[in-house]
């Protein structure tokens, strides 16, 4: 068997092929040539899909005059809601802070009392912040609360050149009062006990709906 210089030996073999229009495929058995079924070389391939682009029609999304619409599941800005009297539902229970993986939520917990009742049971969030400097959006910390109190918004715009004005805190995060709320502290008004928020038939002609079975 003749020798074969290492250095020029598959070079010559590869042009010979490139010549003959024939690729050499990794995992054929044998390391069969696969001819190629394209007559364009194959630099013309390539700048073909370049080319096909410059003609399509461009996508301009006209931000921030035209707002974004994001999908309704959008996991966005944290929201701290309030019970139909403006009572927090949070109960300070701190289980979204030991959910949340990027150890990004704080959380204090403080004692009702009947001169200052913010929440229906026994503890309120005193102290609530979250760090958007290292929340991932993940979801966690609104499963893992037992009240739905915390839930996300739509609101996606964050962005800040003050690394501590992302750390947003309670009154920031909590949902505004709307029409027939009163600001907490007071008194339940929805009943004499806590069981009445988180169990009480739903008034009539309210958007809520009893769950009573499972939907088909």
């Amino acid at each position: 068997m003749p020798d074969q210089d290492p250095t020029t030996g598959g070079e010559s073999k590869g042009l010979a092929r490139a010549s003959r229009g024939e690729v050499e495929r990794a995992g054929r058995a044998g390391g069969a040539p696969a001819v190629r079924r394209s007559l364009l070389p194959a630099p013309g391939q390539g700048f073909g899909v370049t080319f096909a682009q410059m003609f399509k029609k461009v996508t301009t999304e006209q931000y921030p005059e035209t707002p974004k619409v994001t999908k309704p599941r959008y996991h966005g800005r944290h929201v701290l809601n309030r019970h139909p009297d403006g009572l927090e539902k949070c109960i300070g229970c701190e289980l979204c802070a030991w959910a949340c993986p990027a150890d990004a939520i704080y959380v204090e917990g403080g004692d009702n009392t009947e001169d200052a009742r913010f929440s229906p049971g026994e503890r309120y969030g005193a102290i609530y912040q979250i760090n958007y400097l290292r929340c991932i959006f993940c979801g966690l910390c609104i499963e893992a609360c037992p009240t739905r109190s915390l839930t996300m918004s739509n609101d996606f715009e964050l962005a800040d050149d003050n690394r501590q004005d992302l750390i947003y805190t309670k009154e920031q995060l909590m949902a505004p009062l709307l029409p027939g709320m009163e600001a907490p502290p007071h008194a339940l008004r929805l009943g004499d006990d806590e069981k009445a928020y988180y169990l009480r038939e739903p008034l009539s002609g309210s958007a809520a709906e009893p769950v009573t079975a499972e939907r088909a």
